[in-house]
């Protein structure tokens, strides 16, 4: 699954906003998304995605939510 699937469908699973930390360790927990490295997925890569795609992530008050 692309990061940007992973992120949307960590989101998604309680219908509330997380934190780019909390996306990170859901999408490792269960495994929607492998770097091609190996590594695990990091925060600092999740918000680098939600800040590439503004038309679909929107970030309020410290969470990231879905513009869907």
């Amino acid at each position: 699954m692309r990061i940007e699937e992973a992120i949307i469908y960590a989101i998604m699973q309680d219908g509330h906003g997380k934190t780019t930390d909390r996306i990170a360790d859901l999408i490792n927990a269960n495994g929607w998304h492998v770097r091609k490295d190996g590594q695990p997925v990091s925060s600092r890569q999740v918000y680098a995605v939600i800040m590439r795609y503004p038309d679909i992530f929107c970030k309020e008050e410290g969470r990231i939510r879905v513009m869907l």
